[in-house]
Order: structure tokens, then C-alpha cells, then sequence
């Protein structure tokens, strides 16, 4: 009845964005440790995002990777300006904040990465205005394949990702002693990878080839390996529910547990 009882599991998400996972995660008997390894900050400047979003109508296209994208969007964008002409999302929870806002979602990849998000809108941006709102420091695999594909490509800021330094001291206290040392760290993203590494150099902390890592997805996973680790678990699509499923039939399916 509850397939992950006993085992703990570490959560890093940003702290506002931990709970649909780490209530998925007790739903099915496990201990989430939540320690949060991303901190979402404002940009160096919000300039060229509101510059944007006064002529918002000009974009043919406005491209959201992330609710937290989507949360900075509705908080500085006039209440008098018209809708965007047609919205993407990156993936289904991207969407559903869209949609909580009162936008309709025109596109959204069949893989929830970027590669996937380019390619399925490669034949749609030739010559048009696209704008992108995002993370401050973020890969360029969208934004080159954009403008490959022949996009007038406008890219605005909406928010940072930080390594927040009061984490330091949770996770050396987590490594300190085997009867703490998590079952699974549950990865969600790239930049949680890199972030959880950051932080384990600056606590001076060694992570034991015991703890199973479980990515969300082939570019999480990537940075995994790019850290010398590879992934025990990996979800089938860049979702929640997937990397929940992914752990519950990592332990469910190994023998002697």
C-alpha cells in the first residue's frame, strides 16, 4: 500500500515549488527531506521584460519556460494591455499556470525540454516576433534554434536562479552521519544538479555511492553526468507524476525491498 515507506527522500526545489512533489512522495510513504538548492531571485533588471511587455501585441509568439516565468509576466504586465497573440508552454505545468491567469495555451511540445519545444515550433516562427521569457542565466539551445529557424527573437529576464547559502549548513548536517544520509535525491531540473553540487563543495561534504539519484529527465540527467554521477532512475516524460512513478517502480521492482 505504500511502496516508499522507510526510504527517505531529498527534495531541492525552490521552497515554493516543493510541495507537489514531496506530497506525492508521503502520499506514498516516504520521508521527504525538503532542502531547497535553487533560490528564485528578481534579474539584474526587469528593463527589457517590461520594455516588452509595453508593445506586447507586436509579438507573434510569446514562449513561457516555467510558471515562475509566467508569475513574473502577470505581476509587471499591464492590466489594460491585450493578450498575447499566441502563447507556447514548455510543459504541462507551465501551462496549467498560464491557464490560472486566464490565457489560453496554443502549443505545447510533446517532451517537456527545450529541444522538443524548438523543434515542434520550428516551422511556425519563420519571420515572426517571438518573445521568450525566462531565467536570467539559461541554456541556448531554444534561443539558437529560434533564430535558426528564422525568428525575430526578442529575449527577456524575468528571474534568477540561486544557490540560497542557508542551505549549506542542512546539507552538511545531512551527510554527517549515515542514519541521515537520504535513500534517493530527487533531481527536477539542470540547474538543481549543478546547485546541489555547489552546495555539497561548499559544505565540504562527500555524497555516498549508496544515494540513488532520480532525474527527471535526459538534460537533468546530462548535467548529472556531467558531474560524474549517473542517474539510477529517470522519468519516462519531464513531469512530476512521471519521476514520482519512476521512484515508486525503482524500489517496487528491486529485489529485496
Amino acid at each position: 500500500m505504500f511502496p516508499l515507506q522507510g526510504k527517505r527522500i531529498l527534495v531541492l526545489r525552490a521552497q515554493h515549488q516543493a510541495s507537489d512533489l514531496a506530497d506525492a512522495l508521503q502520499h506514498l510513504g516516504a520521508t521527504v527531506i525538503r532542502v531547497p538548492v535553487i533560490a528564485i531571485t528578481e534579474p539584474r533588471s526587469y528593463a527589457a521584460l517590461d520594455q516588452a511587455l509595453a508593445q506586447l501585441q507586436v509579438y507573434d509568439w510569446l514562449i513561457f519556460t516555467s510558471a515562475n516565468a509566467v508569475e513574473v509576466f502577470q505581476r509587471r504586465r499591464v492590466a489594460s494591455a491585450p493578450p498575447p497573440n499566441r502563447i507556447t508552454a514548455i510543459g504541462p505545468a507551465t501551462a496549467k499556470a498560464i491557464q490560472k491567469i486566464g490565457l489560453h495555451v496554443d502549443l505545447i511540445p510533446p517532451k517537456h525540454v527545450a529541444e522538443s519545444l524548438a523543434d515542434a515550433m520550428a516551422e511556425q516562427v519563420c519571420g515572426k516576433r517571438v518573445l521568450l521569457i525566462r531565467a536570467e542565466e539559461a541554456r541556448d539551445v531554444l534561443p539558437g534554434a529560434l533564430k535558426q529557424a528564422g525568428a525575430e527573437l526578442t529575449i527577456a529576464s524575468a528571474y534568477r536562479n540561486q544557490v540560497p547559502a542557508e542551505s549549506i549548513s542542512a546539507i552538511q548536517e545531512l551527510f554527517s552521519a549515515p542514519a541521515l544520509v537520504p535513500d534517493v535525491v530527487a533531481l527536477t531540473s539542470a540547474s538543481t544538479v549543478r546547485n546541489l553540487f555547489s552546495l555539497n563543495e561548499a559544505a565540504g561534504t562527500t555524497i555516498p555511492p549508496t544515494v540513488v539519484f532520480a532525474s527527471i529527465g535526459p538534460i537533468t540527467s546530462a548535467a548529472l553526468r556531467e558531474e560524474g554521477f549517473q542517474p539510477a532512475v529517470e522519468a519516462k516524460a519531464a513531469s512530476i507524476p512521471d519521476l514520482v512513478e519512476a521512484i515508486t517502480g525503482y524500489f517496487t521492482q528491486k529485489p529485496g525491498t
